[in-house]
């Protein structure tokens, strides 16, 4: 059969129902094959970043590989916001580049391009994927195909990129083709259980245990066993900003988000705890603080992970466990341990967020309190299935205040930071929950990035609610002028503004509502979701020096957040 043939029945046959794609000269071959194979869904975008955000969405929910397309040169080089998304969030992808005919390359010549639109993908690609490959005969196309595969879902999942010249896309495989093996990890029980031991011996002893969670536990399929995990451990869970899903909010041991711009009764629980759990969570910067003696201080932690470079990196002296987390549920399980935090340190969180909770963060502000519109967003939202943030203050003020469902999910883009996620993120996550009603949340800035995707949303019919939380200018780095730059505004109020949101959305024929005072939220929410069937444009308009706070005090301990409770 043909090289794209083969890549169609490959996709169908792995259980990948959907591709992403910005159509292009040198993937027209690809995408012909993708339309005749019965069972695959094409979606063409209007830009190929969008595309891999797509994809990326599509990865995170499924488990399985998001599929994008593009074209060489211009093409290809948009997908590389999207991988890095990917790669930095641990989202299994597989990212198909068109290249041109081999004899148009340039080779070793010193020339820069030979071929139009000739651009080596591969080398750029390379240090935000897991593995990059350049096809050079149509016989590498099987086995390649299976390895991308394998290395996309494997250990800590990620991208990887396949960049497949034009001429070769036409060519034959021979049938049969080889089988391909992958590779089988194992499980060292043995010194899992010593872990788990060690782990619940501590727990035993501790007077303010905590378990902190990140995106690991959805990588690994591991939701169900992490809740059994609780019900037999009563110990309360603090989560990263990628593992703000993994509990429903009204889950007896939740307690919050922690971070930066975490919930102040979280960041105490973290810098206060003296045993300390993290799952599938990276302990970055924005989750410990720069201060990392005092978060080390007074506490023992046990680690998990699933990639070795992460363990005892910054954070040091951890008890450390590499292993897939599936594995480590199942270890502890096997242990006779339950156990219940005691009253007195429950007590103590509660009391803190009491103190401040986040609806009072910003005090009086002029207009709609973004921390309270949140909390009645989720109410009015119990249909949506999926919430995605852009990034910004939206993102922290969604993050801070959501209150998600047992069955709701939470998308954004953590690592790369990249604006422009949230649209693009609720189409792919719309198709693979089988059209269900996703909230899309984002703020001005971020949703012009990638705002012709109104027409994608148009022209499937996707029951996608956009809500835009306006300020009318780059709110987190003007909030950071405010503070470090004696309020100069360059470029996110002087030489930035917002076009009439309501209207474009009309334009793209999408219908639209907008609010800018606290007693037309309840209206406002209930256009939203008037029809639950249908796309629809809430504009939400927001005071332009509203800030996101608490905040993290640079330099300070993680417990030490702005604006100081006297």
């Amino acid at each position: 059969m043909k090289v794209t043939t083969y890549i169609a029945k490959f996709l169908k046959n792995k259980g990948i129902d959907t591709v992403f794609e910005l159509q292009g000269g040198m993937i027209t071959r690809i995408i012909d094959a993708l339309h005749h194979e019965v069972g695959i869904k094409i979606v063409s975008m209007h830009h190929e970043q969008a595309a891999a955000m797509a994809a990326d969405a599509y990865g995170r929910i499924t488990n399985k590989p998001g599929i994008a397309l593009a074209t060489s040169g211009p093409g290809a080089t948009n997908l590389l916001t999207g991988i890095g998304n990917c790669y930095f969030d641990s989202v299994p992808a597989i990212f198909i580049t068109g290249q041109v005919n081999i004899n148009e390359q340039k080779g070793d010549r010193p020339t820069r391009q030979l071929g139009f639109q000739e651009t080596d993908i591969v080398s750029m690609a390379k240090s935000i994927t897991k593995e990059a490959f350049e096809i050079n005969t149509a016989k590498e196309i099987p086995v390649i195909f299976e390895k991308a595969y394998q290395i996309a879902i494997s250990g800590r999942p990620g991208p990887v990129l396949i960049d497949i010249p034009m001429n070769i896309q036409n060519q034959e495989i021979e049938l049969p083709i080889p089988e391909v093996f992958s590779p089988i990890l194992e499980v060292n029980k043995r010194y899992h259980q010593a872990f788990c031991r060690n782990y619940l011996d501590a727990l035993k002893k501790s007077k303010q245990p905590l378990v902190l969670v990140g995106r690991g536990i959805r990588s690994a399929d591991a939701v169900v066993q992490f809740h059994n995990f609780l019900e037999k451990h009563q110990i309360p869970v603090v989560t990263s900003l990628l593992g703000f899903d993994v509990l429903p909010y009204q889950y007896p041991q939740r307690i919050g988000f922690i971070g930066t711009y975490g919930n102040r009764w979280a960041n105490y629980a973290l810098g206060s705890c003296d045993l300390l759990l993290v799952l599938g969570s990276r302990l970055d910067l924005r989750q410990t603080g720069s201060d990392i003696p005092s978060f080390e201080s007074g506490k023992q932690i046990y680690h998990v992970d699933i990639e070795q470079a992460e363990l005892n990196n910054r954070v040091t002296g951890c008890h450390i466990l590499e292993a897939d987390l599936s594995d480590f549920f199942t270890q502890v399980a096997n242990l006779d341990s339950a156990y219940n935090a005691p009253i007195s340190w429950l007590n103590e969180i509660e009391e803190k967020k009491q103190a401040r909770l986040d609806t009072s963060e910003l005090g009086y502000i002029n207009g709609i309190n973004p921390n309270v519109f949140i909390h009645q967003l989720s109410r009015a939202s119990q249909q949506t299935k999926a919430y995605t943030a852009d990034v910004g203050n939206n993102q922290m003020w969604s993050a801070q205040s959501l209150e998600l469902t047992e069955n709701q999910l939470f998308l954004t883009s953590g690592g790369m930071g990249a604006m422009g996620y949230s649209l693009p993120a609720a189409i792919g996550a719309s198709i693979s929950l089988k059209n269900a009603p996703v909230v899309c949340i984002a703020g001005d800035g971020g949703f012009q990035i990638n705002i012709q995707e109104l027409q994608t949303i148009r022209r499937n019919n996707m029951p996608i609610k956009i809500v835009i939380l306006n300020n009318n200018c780059l709110g987190m780095i003007r909030q950071f002028q405010d503070a470090y730059f004696d309020s100069c505004y360059q470029s996110t109020v002087w030489g930035y503004n917002t076009p009439d949101f309501t209207k474009v959305a009309l334009g793209y024929g999408i219908d639209s509502y907008c609010i800018s005072k606290t007693e037309e939220i309840g209206a406002g929410l209930s256009k939203l979701w008037e029809d639950p069937t249908q796309p629809f444009l809430l504009e939400v308009s927001i005071d332009i020096h509203t800030n996101v706070f608490p905040k993290m005090m640079f330099g300070s301990p993680i417990t030490e957040m702005e604006p100081k409770i006297s």
